[in-house]
């Protein structure tokens, strides 16, 4: 199998070369790399540069900033190979990732799970989840919505052919892109597969976008997970059999409503109501019916 490696290149000169040298290092060779420069300022590209000669095969995209969800769809435009690969340019794989992936690949399935390492400046945390073989898209989700990291697009490989027939595309100009789109192309696969593999470190910074207590911030996540929330619902709506879906969107908007400070929540409170997100929450079982009735009963609604 050839692999497209897709890494998205903004100002991350401090992490850059040890994500570009964890790839070099790679134990299997059959790949292609595409680094989309999206307008970086700091010493990025300098980087990018001393780097191309060192791949047999590299396509180098420098674009204006337009954000991460462009720089991914920009490199699947370019890629050719079998299988698709999110790499963060800030993050980086562990040498033998690709060799592991490529052995689990024999049933080629529509999408391949591998798990990752939380890395701190002082500190590493290994995220162990359970492996299922290859399955359906509901079979599989069950299983992955109970893990810590469900909608990453890194810890995730398509098969090129599956993704690009089904167009999709991260939505630019939003924060949670991962969470707008990954159980989206879960939900239309096939076949799925999640092995207990360790190949992804992925480098905790202090100062990153989805780290910020920035009022603004938060307020612009909020707006942009309902957003995605509205337009997850209309897709899965056309699709059978997916209450599962439905109900990790319908608690994420919950979960992400109650980190809101109390001024937010009293506008948010309203915004939710009117998007019905409590009928999109599963009663399958006795927890989860009592939990639907308590969240009716603090947002005010009829039960």
């Amino acid at each position: 199998m050839k692999f497209s490696l897709i890494i998205p290149v903004y100002n991350v000169e401090k992490y850059l070369e040890k994500c570009l040298k964890s790839i070099l290092d790679n134990t299997y060779k059959n790949y292609e790399v595409i680094i989309v420069n999206d307008g970086s300022t700091d010493n990025s590209e300098k980087i990018i540069k001393e780097n191309l000669n060192k791949f047999e095969d590299i396509t180098y995209i420098k674009q204006k900033n337009k954000g991460l969800s462009s720089a991914r769809n920009e490199g699947v435009k370019k890629s050719k190979g079998d299988y698709i690969c999110f790499i963060d340019s800030d993050d980086y794989i562990q040498k033998d990732m690709l060799e592991v992936l490529n052995n689990n690949l024999k049933d080629n399935p529509d999408i391949l799970r591998f798990q990752l390492r939380e890395v701190y400046n002082d500190k590493s945390v290994d995220i162990n989840e359970i492996s299922f073989n290859t399955t359906n898209s509901n079979n599989a989700f069950s299983k992955i919505v109970k893990y810590k990291y469900i909608e990453m697009s890194q810890l995730y490989i398509y098969k090129a052919s599956f993704y690009k027939e089904n167009n999709f595309s991260f939505k630019e100009g939003i924060y949670h892109e991962d969470f707008a789109l990954i159980p989206i192309i879960i939900a239309s696969c096939k076949s799925i597969k999640s092995i207990d593999y360790i190949g992804y470190n992925y480098v905790i910074r202090d100062g990153s976008i989805m780290r910020s207590n920035d009022k603004n911030k938060i307020i612009k996540k909020m707006d942009d997970s309902l957003l995605a929330f509205n337009q997850a619902i209309q897709i899965l709506n056309k699709m059978e059999n997916k209450d599962e879906f439905k109900n990790f969107y319908a608690n994420s908007i919950l979960d992400k409503y109650y980190s809101l400070d109390k001024n937010s929540k009293k506008e948010y409170k309203e915004r939710i109501k009117k998007l019905n997100v409590f009928s999109y929450m599963s009663t399958n079982n006795f927890k989860r019916k009592i939990k639907k009735i308590i969240y009716k009963i603090k947002f005010g609604v009829g039960i």
